[in-house]
């Protein structure tokens, strides 16, 4: 087996996940890395995404939430919560509707059984989707999605339409080919 050309990239630059090109390429393409001060990370463990994040932009504000447990990462506000407790966090809750940039990588553990695992990532993108909202600044806000190509994914598409003026779908370059992973850019918060 061939090593991935990503994760070696993402080693030798001292990153934690290849995942942080895939946020790159789409932060580049929508011109995103500009006047972004406050950045909330839903779903945020191992902390890839926050890690680059604060290296692009270290004088931002970061803030991630994961069930999970993440490493520390220096200048990154980290709270093991879930999503549905995100309004119990005084420090982030005192910064809803401030947030330019929110992002989530987040996904549900899986079980196999197809109908089940495209009903769980909806559940949980439609979560996140409505935190996101909820958080977003309603003028330079922007949100960003992993989400996944199935049969749910037309209907997060339709209600990421009724909550953003621009909803743009992204497939990156260092996302596998074979991999269902897709992601959702919203701008424009209405």
């Amino acid at each position: 087996m061939h090593a991935d050309k990503w994760a070696i990239k993402a080693k030798q630059a001292g990153y934690k996940t290849r995942a942080v090109y895939k946020l790159e390429e789409i932060l580049l393409k929508t011109n995103t890395l500009h006047n972004t001060d406050k950045i909330l990370d839903i779903g945020s463990a191992p902390g890839g995404w926050s890690h680059f994040l604060k290296l692009k932009m270290p004088k931002s504000e970061i803030f991630a939430i994961d069930i999970l447990d993440m490493e520390d990462i220096s200048g990154v506000n980290f709270f093991q919560k879930s999503i549905e407790s995100i309004d119990e966090i005084p420090e982030i809750k005192c910064l809803k509707g401030k947030f330019n940039l929110v992002i989530s990588d987040i996904a549900p553990n899986i079980t196999g059984i197809n109908t089940v695992d495209i009903e769980n990532i909806y559940e949980l993108n439609i979560l996140t989707l409505k935190a996101a909202h909820t958080y977003i600044d309603k003028n330079n806000g922007k949100f960003i999605i992993k989400t996944f190509q199935n049969s749910m994914f037309k209907r997060l598409r339709k209600e990421m339409d009724t909550l953003f003026k621009t909803v743009q779908t992204f497939k990156p370059a260092a996302s596998k080919k074979q991999s269902a992973e897709i992601y959702l850019y919203g701008a424009q918060k209405r």
